[in-house]
């Protein structure tokens, strides 16, 4: 058995070898509908970790920031996997999550549209409906080296290449998606609705935010639990814009 250690000082006893999503689902079904990563031990943590005994254990929903930004970190691996599927010759450089939402740079050797952004959209809705398993892997550095390289990811590559000697690199994958990310995530792509998920804007960036590098396309995207709670994040927007004028 192995006891956890909880926000309010509580102490839960579990089976061994469970992971962090099935401690939180025997805790309250409510609690697991709502849980998207937890804080053990003061460091973030994929919920497809397996419980350590003695750990102090937060679950974290949308409410703590941990958890929108792990949502909307989600939310860019589901876009840049959608603009993948979509357009074949587009490389990957960063996609974040920042305050409201997230963004992916990306090379693509022509301009993005609107029209292509609603395409773009609607296979990020069919992503979320195929309820695609995030899993996390590990590579020493030269298989890293080799994996991107063999993807054709030359911006992965170079980053790679600028992590410490003694980086952890590691990658997610879900269905023929991976990509090369320190985490955490959402456990599954069905942990997002389709229709909570908004592409706002795109503009050029340039790699690594110096002028003499490669100039990419930034998309911007916003993605919230709900619909609800994304119709009245954009009626706002639409509203502080009006006023702006």
């Amino acid at each position: 058995m192995a006891e956890l250690v909880l926000k309010d000082g509580s102490k839960k006893v579990f089976a061994d070898g469970i992971s962090l999503y099935d401690a939180a689902k025997e805790l309250s079904n409510s609690l697991a509908k709502k849980v998207l990563v937890a804080k053990v031990n003061g460091d973030v943590t994929d919920l497809r970790e397996t419980i350590v005994d003695g750990s102090t254990v937060e679950f974290l929903t949308f409410d703590a920031q941990e958890g929108k930004d792990t949502l909307r970190h989600t939310a860019s691996h589901i876009m840049a996997q959608a603009v993948q599927r979509l357009f074949k010759d587009v490389k990957l450089a960063i996609g974040p999550s920042i305050e409201n939402g997230f963004y992916y740079d990306l090379d693509a050797p022509f301009a993005f549209t609107p029209e292509d952004l609603a395409e773009i959209e609607g296979e990020m809705r069919k992503i979320c409906k195929e309820k695609l398993k995030l899993e996390r892997f590990e590579l020493p550095r030269e298989e890293a080296l080799k994996f991107m390289e063999e993807r054709e990811e030359p911006y992965k590559v170079e980053l790679i290449n600028d992590l410490p000697a003694d980086a952890h690199i590691s990658f997610y994958k879900q269905g023929e998606f991976v990509d090369l990310c320190a985490g955490p995530h959402l456990d599954s792509t069905g942990r997002i609705k389709g229709n909570a998920i908004k592409l706002t804007a795109c503009n050029a960036a340039y790699w690594r935010g110096d002028s003499n590098r490669q100039t990419l396309q930034r998309i911007y995207g916003v993605a919230f639990p709900k619909k609800e709670e994304l119709d009245a994040y954009l009626k706002e927007r639409e509203e502080a814009l009006k006023r702006d004028h």
